[in-house]
């Protein structure tokens, strides 16, 4: 592994894949390459680091999104390496649990539920338009969050009241059992893994230790997002278990699409209609912009698919880096009918020229 590999190509998936399918992926490598499964098989072993040091980046939608613009360069020293099989377990101890049994091979095993634990991450869409892409704002967002009961404080248990150790895993958690070489350790079916059985539960949450909550945050928007774009808001994700921390709000934006404009990074394409006759002598037109209105010179003999730029009216970039432009696509309209007057000047004008042009078809009585 001298060379780092596209984590997308380590996990085999799209770089448009959800987190299931990025989960999917792993387990099935991690089951393949597991080094209990090929015990002194190095390459296995670094085939097996390889595809968890992939899964963590790309589970972790912060790292992913460095990932995905910046590359190795974006993540290195953040987790997109492991020294040894120990930390993989240390960092995945969930992954492995799913599909090894809770205990896994060798005797690895999963921590008890029973401590402090981090709340999950939550994602938030929010549309803005594309003036509000121009300036950036701050726009109020409402969401549910799942948090510790306020009655209980997470405990789960009726005030006043403790949870009690379980008696058949004795606060465990997990129940160890032998299948001939490995010891398997599988959730306690009393206490579903806490440890504790609650003998009076809450009658605010029903014993969960966990509510559902209306939330309100302020966020910030800065100029120049644009779709997909995701802002990371610390702290207000869901609520942490038994006193750990929260997790992360992102906030991923969509820029709603405008009539008849079409955003290209910072630069901003709209059609530009124009006369025949405007295309050939050319002219001055009023066009409207993002947020304003625009006079563009045109000039003599413009033509269909040429561009005209209204330099520095497109987009802000997100790092303030000033603005893209405002490029107009010229389409010029050829009447299908002309006025007498019209076809006579204009037939002059071929004479002029020296074009050949059809002539005058009379109709007869019948129309045809």
């Amino acid at each position: 592994m001298s060379q780092e590999r596209d984590y997308y190509e380590v996990l085999g998936v799209q770089k448009d894949a959800e987190q299931d399918a990025i989960k999917k992926a792993y387990r099935k490598l991690a089951m393949k390459f597991h080094p209990d499964k090929n015990p002194g098989d190095k390459e296995a072993e670094d085939k097996f680091k390889e595809a968890s040091a992939a899964y963590s980046v790309l589970s972790d939608p912060d790292k992913r999104a460095r990932y995905d613009r910046f590359g190795h360069q974006g993540v290195n020293g953040q987790g997109g390496g492991f020294h040894n099989v120990d930390d993989i377990f240390d960092s995945f101890g969930d992954i492995f649990s799913d599909f090894f049994g809770m205990g896994g091979f060798g005797g690895r095993g999963r921590r008890s539920r029973t401590g402090p634990r981090r709340g999950s991450d939550l994602r938030y869409m929010c549309e803005v338009s594309f003036k509000e892409v121009l300036s950036g704002l701050e726009k109020e967002i409402e969401f549910e969050a799942e948090e510790s009961c306020e009655t209980c404080t997470g405990s789960g248990a009726e005030p006043g009241t403790d949870a009690e150790t379980c008696e058949r895993c004795l606060g465990k958690g997990q129940i160890v059992t032998s299948q001939g070489f490995f010891q398997v350790a599988t959730t306690c079916p009393n206490c579903q893994g806490a440890g504790k059985v609650i003998k009076s539960p809450c009658k605010s949450c029903h014993g969960k230790g966990r509510e559902l909550q209306k939330r309100k945050i302020l966020v910030t928007i800065p100029a120049g997002v644009d779709n997909g774009t995701r802002l990371r808001v610390s702290g207000e994700g869901e609520g942490g278990y038994r006193g750990g921390p929260c997790g992360d709000l992102y906030v991923e934006i969509r820029v709603r699409e405008e009539e008849n404009m079409v955003r290209s990074g910072q630069d901003c394409y709209a059609p530009l209609k124009l006369s025949y006759i405007q295309a050939l002598l050319g002219s001055e037109v009023e066009v409207q912009g993002i947020d304003k209105k625009h006079v563009v010179d045109v000039p003599q003999g413009v033509s269909t698919g040429q561009h005209l730029r209204v330099r520095g009216e497109g987009f802000p970039d997100i790092r303030g880096r000033g603005r893209g432009d405002f490029i107009l696509e010229v389409q010029v309209e050829i009447p299908k009918k002309l006025k007498k007057e019209e076809e006579k000047l204009l037939r002059e004008i071929a004479k002029i020229r020296g074009e050949s042009v059809n002539e005058t078809k009379s109709k007869s009585f019948f129309g045809i």
